[in-house]
């Protein structure tokens, strides 16, 4: 099938940022004395927005965490994507195929537009993303797995969601595209695919996902 758009989240997908946010992120709930390994925040936070963490942690401790908390935890994760960021392997060769075939696309993260924009510009990736193709949880208030996100982006965008093509690699957004009536392809690099069993099809590097989408 042919699909007249394409939607990408952002983290894990276009570029290679969960492993550096889930390694700051773990470590500073653990200063916050909320022990979390890098595994734990992969399982509980991959893919979704922040305010999943603060609930998730209210929830099993009844302690808020600090106002200041997604500042600090941005300024942390930013600094470190300035030196270390870098795109997902083969992900530009994707992006250059829908190009030259005309296919729309764009990124649809539970990440925000500071997020994305900032990990774009460390990365090269904002040459392919003007504004017009940047989506964000913050855009419809609530994050990945609602479906919210998704729908909002595709009405943007002008098309309808059965047309829609999702490029995800977490639970979370496996779960949002197939609640928003769309197609979904699971990225297996970080997450095992039994995780994504969900998805109308998986895949596990770049390249074989250019070979999907002819």
């Amino acid at each position: 099938m042919r699909y007249d758009l394409i939607l990408f989240d952002n983290d894990g997908v276009l570029v290679d940022s969960e492993p550096i946010s889930n390694r700051h992120l773990a470590a500073y709930l653990t200063e916050l004395g909320h022990p979390t390994t890098y595994e734990d925040s992969v399982r509980d936070y991959m893919g979704a927005a922040l305010h999943r963490v603060h609930d998730l942690v209210q929830e099993r401790t009844g302690e808020r965490l600090p106002a200041d908390f997604d500042d600090v935890f941005h300024a942390r994760v930013f600094a470190a994507f300035e030196r270390e960021l870098r795109p997902v392997a083969g992900v530009e060769g994707v992006l250059e195929k829908l190009a030259a075939d005309g296919v729309p696309y764009c990124v649809a993260s539970s990440g925000s537009h500071e997020r994305i924009r900032v990990g774009h510009r460390a990365t090269g990736l904002d040459r392919w993303f003007g504004d017009d193709r940047i989506f964000s949880s913050q855009d419809v208030g609530r994050g990945k797995p609602d479906p919210d996100l998704f729908l909002y982006a595709a009405e943007r965008m002008g098309v309808a969601p059965e047309r829609c093509l999702v490029v995800e690699d977490s639970p979370l957004g496996v779960r949002a595209a197939v609640a928003a009536g769309m197609d979904v392809y699971g990225f297996t690099a970080m997450t095992p695919p039994e995780k994504l069993v969900d998805a109308t099809q998986l895949f596990s590097s770049m390249g074989e996902l250019a070979d999907l989408l002819v």
